[in-house]
């Protein structure tokens, strides 16, 4: 137990490679596109950093949808012991 093997899949990417070049975009949207990327076709995991960052986007009512995607996207492919 431990590894986790999901990917971002095609619709996220092309939605975290959109956040990524849009100049009204947030950091903390930026910042979840990229760990969202970085996952995308790779075994790669979010770190414990990015991972606290995803949940409090989930819980705040200050995020748009799309953040919350990301964010949700990004959680997912967590390390599941932590």
């Amino acid at each position: 137990m431990g590894k986790n093997t999901k990917r971002t899949s095609r619709k996220v990417a092309s939605q975290a490679a959109a956040t990524l070049s849009d100049p009204n975009a947030s950091a903390t949207a930026k910042s979840l596109a990229a760990s969202a990327l970085a996952q995308s076709g790779t075994g790669k995991q979010t770190g414990a950093a990015m991972e606290d960052k995803a949940s409090k986007v989930l819980q705040s009512e200050k995020y748009s949808s799309d953040t919350k995607s990301l964010a949700g996207t990004v959680l997912s492919q967590s390390n599941k012991a932590r």
